[in-house]
């Protein structure tokens, strides 16, 4: 135990002596480290804001919208929900304890008083605070004798409220929308950003029947239909057997495709995860990269510093130190240095990542396996790039180090 102690105390020493071997090989590690924490990082904060998301989507939930990828190719109607197909979603599916049925208008001019911005406005039932598991905060949610009546009220999100009062109170009071003066009677909670940077609390909710013929002119169809069901564990069936429903409602032929296209949360964990791919494909191979080039530093450095102390190593064989000893030793400093590299490369990484969220709002999570990641792998680098200049050393003849 003594033995090894002073094997490892000779490492400490030759990593303070050799003070710019030791810095250029903690740089090289560090960046590469750095890459790879990163990495580490961005994935595991992709997959929790991902179900983060489904959380907020509803993990029992499947959203249905109008139209197709194929439609829109070729000039179709975007819109081939209809109110009818609501209804009968509601009769046929016994399981769905919520139908919800929304349409939405972009880029409509709401004002209150001087106070003028653009916003999204979405038409839904009385249900749509409890559709989407998103509380009302102030005031209260809409209600079915709002729908019935298509009556002129609204719930704000927080960034129409900022807007348009500022610091005053929004609850009661009317804002104009395109044209149409609405009352307010509820604000939403905060929800921030989507994934792709849209401002989810950019938004005004109003009874569907209002948007439908007041803003919009529209008497039948809806962009979209939100079904919540009691038994999660059977969500892929029931999005199938939705599927199928509604093709059969809109009549459409065998190896035709859909009008509509069907959301569920393994659809929105699928798309994080190949939004994140690309950088993460990317830092990968800047950190590979950049650890071989840190281990090929570290390993000619080393061999370099072999050479420069064969002295030093003929005198400590001729003492008593055995070629282990001298295997260890310098395994040992190539340990120390890439772990110091490893803990330089952790906090880089921290840094980095903070830049990354400040300027592309990229999802980032640290946790233990990012450090530990870091640290294996600068072990790793040590270990395996410094096996050979500790056995060429170990090799040496001590009669011949001496003489040189």
């Amino acid at each position: 135990m003594s033995r090894s102690l002073n094997v490892l105390s000779q490492s400490l020493q030759a990593v303070k002596a050799f003070k710019l071997r030791t810095s250029f090989c903690l740089i090289s590690v560090a960046l590469g480290i750095a890459s790879i924490t990163i990495i580490v990082a961005a994935t595991e904060g992709a997959y929790k804001k991902a179900f983060d998301i489904v959380a907020l989507f509803g993990p029992d939930s499947v959203l249905v919208i109008g139209g197709s990828e194929e439609a829109r190719a070729i000039g179709e109607r975007e819109k081939t929900l209809t109110l009818a197909d609501v209804e009968a979603v509601e009769e046929s599916f016994p399981h769905a304890y919520l139908v919800l049925p929304m349409t939405a208008a972009a880029n409509i001019n709401v004002s209150y008083r001087q106070n003028k911005h653009q916003t999204f406005v979405v038409g839904s039932t009385a249900d749509y605070s409890r559709g989407w598991t998103w509380p009302v905060v102030q005031g209260s949610d809409l209600t079915e004798e709002d729908v019935r009546g298509g009556r002129n009220v609204a719930l704000l999100g927080v960034q129409v409220v900022r807007n348009l009062f500022g610091d005053g109170e929004p609850i009661g009071k009317y804002i104009i929308v395109k044209g149409i003066p609405v009352q307010v009677v509820g604000v939403l909670t905060e929800r921030g950003t989507t994934p792709t940077g849209a401002n989810m609390d950019d938004r005004v909710v109003m009874p569907i029947t209002t948007v439908m013929r007041k803003l919009l002119n529209e008497r039948k169809y809806v962009s979209v239909l939100r079904v919540r069901f009691t038994d999660q564990a059977r969500l892929a069936h029931h999005q199938e057997e939705l599927r199928l429903f509604l093709r059969q409602r809109h009549n459409l032929p065998d190896g035709e495709p859909d009008d509509f296209r069907v959301i569920s949360p393994k659809e929105i964990i699928l798309f994080l995860v190949a939004l994140t791919g690309s950088l993460v494909l990317f830092l990968g191979l800047v950190g590979f990269i950049s650890l071989l080039v840190a281990g090929f530093v570290l390993a000619n450095l080393f061999l370099l510093s072999v050479k420069e102390r064969t002295k030093e190593i003929g005198i400590r064989r001729a003492v008593g130190a055995t070629r282990g000893d001298i295997r260890l030793q310098f395994l040992g400093e190539a340990v120390v240095i890439t772990t110091l590299g490893g803990l330089a490369g952790f906090i880089i990484g921290i840094l980095g990542s903070k830049v990354l969220t400040f300027v592309a709002e990229f999802p980032i999570h640290f946790s233990w396996k990012a450090f530990a990641a870091g640290l294996v792998l600068s072990w790793l680098v040590g270990i395996g790039f410094g096996l050979k200049p500790a056995a060429t050393a170990s090799n040496l003849n001590p009669i011949e180090a001496i003489r040189g």
